[in-house]
């Protein structure tokens, strides 16, 4: 990994497009996994991803984010970024000229082998949990969120960019869908969640949905927790809730459930 041209234990200086103001910007931190995220709304971060776990973490230094402004590397008086789509056709085009020069500036210096340049796109593959876990592997992500009718083919093909899907509905733009993926992955970061086993019991961890969870008063409303949570037979716990996730993806996923019984045949 390159080293910071200056810095100063786990601190780096980073020039930018535009001037920052003083003591507004929190430090970049050398070794940090970093989300960079070129939006023409980076006023919408870090939104939800500043509070709860992600956003403990953010103040610690175990993540950080760079919010980049599409704007500025925009054409003309008004800085325009985009245009109406060729051969005809309703709404506009995000330009390849301008996401190339804010793709430029973003990606510099970054080793593209361990950090995945993303657009966010309802067209691509669907964002999994093995998605998450991949990308936390990485040094860091680049996400590029869509607006109007998209991007520029021809950005995509050079810079071979991997689309990813939230899923299957269309969205305003890729802010939202950049935050949740965001979120799903830097969970998966050391020292995020406190406590590792969290992230290995739940649902997708093993291919199925998690069982369902209980906790006091031992009887709500009538209702009373299972008696084999409260035997103490910790076997039998394990089993039951297997059982239960079993059951559960069967019956709400049975895409999930397939690809889970095609495992098992092969090992």
């Amino acid at each position: 990994m390159e080293k910071p041209t200056k810095s100063h234990g786990r601190l780096s200086i980073k020039a930018t497009v535009q001037p920052r103001a003083l003591m507004r910007d929190k430090p970049v931190l050398a070794q940090a996994w970093t989300a960079k995220v070129i939006t023409l709304f980076p006023q919408a971060f870090p939104g939800v991803l500043g509070a709860s776990l992600t956003g403990k973490a953010l103040d610690q230094g175990l993540w950080q984010l760079e919010p980049v402004d599409l704007r500025p590397f925009g054409e003309g008086k008004h800085r325009n970024v985009d245009d109406t789509p060729a051969g005809g056709g309703a709404g506009m085009v995000l330009r390849a000229d301008v996401m190339g020069a804010a793709v430029e500036h973003t990606m510099r210096g970054v080793d593209r082998g361990r950090w995945p340049l993303i657009y966010l796109s309802p067209r691509g593959r669907p964002f999994t949990q093995a998605t998450a876990e991949r990308l936390s592997q990485a040094q860091g992500v680049t996400m590029i969120c869509g607006r109007f009718e998209g991007l520029d083919q021809r950005i995509i093909d050079h810079y071979d960019i991997e689309e990813i899907s939230l899923g299957d509905f269309v969205m305003t733009g890729g802010e939202i869908a950049a935050q949740a993926m965001i979120d799903a992955t830097v969970r998966l970061l050391p020292g995020v969640l406190g406590n590792a086993e969290s992230a290995e019991d739940e649902s997708f961890s093993n291919g199925l949905l998690e069982h369902p969870q209980f906790t006091r008063p031992a009887v709500w409303q009538g209702r009373p927790i299972p008696d084999v949570l409260l035997s103490g037979d910790h076997g039998a716990v394990a089993k039951w809730r297997q059982a239960q996730s079993e059951e559960l993806t069967q019956e709400r996923r049975p895409d999930l459930w397939n690809a889970h019984q095609n495992d098992g045949d092969d090992t």
